[in-house]
């Protein structure tokens, strides 16, 4: 249903007149697409068991990447041959059949019982004891990775190219094919980094490995002397692997880690908790450059964040296993 949403709301946009219009209806994309998260991961952790999960998670998580690497390529085609109204109507009508699809085909799981829900009392007490799960230290292992991780992966989606271009003096057309490279290996990092997490005793330790390559990544970014495309293309094929591939073994280890009745919550909690890092995290670097007029301070902001993250997960790590539960 919230695909729908987004199909309709995005297909109506071609109606917008003004700036305020054209913002109404991306708010109501806005609410359709925030279920495709919880909803969707959900269903896959549904459907197979904790030796597959992992892989099947980032299978469905590499659709990110390969649908946005699909979006850059057709809908400016579309927008400068039709027009930008034509570009809304088509990512509408795409959204639209994907809704149907998934409506037409998917059933749950045969042979899964239901979880009883036992009386939880007030609508009060209910949101108060579900938002305490925010203490449990499992929760606070998932936040700290996730903010730190996503601000990550959206600094180098939003100025990666504008980097390039700006400090090496690089076209900005060659820019933009190096962040393609970048995610096309964030979809194999997706995929892959999720499989191993299958293997792994923890599945948080590829989330862990990956904060400590996208640490080294920008560290590499930002001092090494970087004049071989060749080995701009390794890096960032470096930084989109771990930059992006982390999702897919963190959605896995969320879904793994909420109490069976309370799986959709908890990964709407801890994605709506990185949307915050997502709406914030651009418009700080941005201002960043703006007052030093160097992209250093942003890296280094990055840099610093991921490293505080990485530092706080290994100290709740000797506090939780596997096992627990939030």
């Amino acid at each position: 249903m919230g695909t729908l949403v987004v199909g309709i709301a995005l297909s109506a946009a071609v109606l917008a007149e003004s700036y305020w219009a054209m913002l109404l209806f991306l708010v109501i994309v806005g609410a359709g697409y925030s279920t495709a998260q919880p909803g969707g991961s959900k269903s896959v952790a549904a459907w197979f068991d904790k030796s597959q999960r992992g892989f099947a998670m980032g299978i469905r998580q590499a659709g990110l990447p390969l649908g946005g690497a699909l979006a850059a390529i057709i809908l400016p085609t579309v927008a400068i041959t039709w027009g930008w109204r034509a570009s809304f109507l088509v990512g509408g009508l795409i959204a639209i059949f994907g809704a149907l699809v998934f409506m037409l085909f998917y059933r749950a799981p045969g042979g899964v019982v239901p979880v009883a829900r036992a009386s939880e009392g007030s609508v009060k007490k209910v949101v108060l004891s579900r938002l305490a799960m925010i203490r449990e230290p499992a929760m606070k292992q998932i936040m700290a990775s996730g903010i730190s991780l996503i601000s990550v992966q959206y600094g180098i989606l939003i100025f990666t190219v504008l980097y390039l271009h700006s400090r090496l003096q690089m076209e900005v057309l060659q820019a933009a094919t190096l962040l393609f490279v970048a995610q096309g290996a964030g979809i194999a990092g997706r995929i892959l980094l999720a499989a191993w997490s299958d293997r792994c005793r923890s599945r948080y330790f590829p989330v862990m490995v990956c904060m400590v390559a996208v640490i080294v990544g920008l560290l590499v970014l930002v001092w090494l002397p970087l004049h071989s495309t060749l080995m701009l293309s390794g890096l960032m094929a470096w930084l989109g692997f771990f930059g992006f591939g982390w999702y897919g073994p963190w959605v896995a280890y969320v879904a793994e880690s909420a109490p069976a009745d309370k799986t959709g919550f908890v990964l709407g909690l801890a994605m709506a908790i990185n949307q915050l890092a997502i709406v914030s995290i651009p418009p700080l670097l941005g201002w960043l450059l703006d007052i030093s007029d160097s992209f250093m301070l942003g890296w280094s902001l990055l840099i610093a964040m991921t490293l505080l993250g990485l530092l706080m997960t290994i100290q709740r790590q000797g506090e939780i296993n596997e096992s627990d539960r939030v």
